[in-house]
């Protein structure tokens, strides 16, 4: 079954609104709906548009963490923090911080 948002979203496309939120925002609604690996790809091509869109480097890498790409997700977030810090986002690098300390603790 398909997500009528997703769908909607998916609609514009090509059109005059295409562009890193509107990727994100795809992504978003995969990631909630349990379809990591499509929204991976959803953020992925929300960072081709924005390379410094520090909210699409964050989910990319929860997306990838939940596939069990922990090293994707570990580049992800490192990526991301970088970007992060240089825009000024400080929450999103702090946020993504822990995300990445998170991976390196024993199990």
């Amino acid at each position: 079954m398909t997500d009528p948002l997703v769908e909607r979203l998916r609609a514009q496309i090509g059109g005059v609104r295409d562009g890193a939120l509107l990727r994100f925002s795809i992504g978003n609604a995969l990631l909630g709906d349990g379809r990591y690996v499509d929204a991976a790809q959803s953020f992925r091509e929300a960072l081709a548009f924005d390379p410094a869109y520090s909210a699409a480097w964050k989910l990319l890498g929860k997306a990838l963490l939940a596939v069990d790409d922990e090293e994707g997700a570990a580049a992800a977030w490192s990526t991301g923090i970088d970007t992060a810090t240089r825009r000024g986002d400080i929450q999103a690098a702090k946020e993504m911080t822990v995300f990445l300390n998170r991976l390196s603790r024993p199990r």
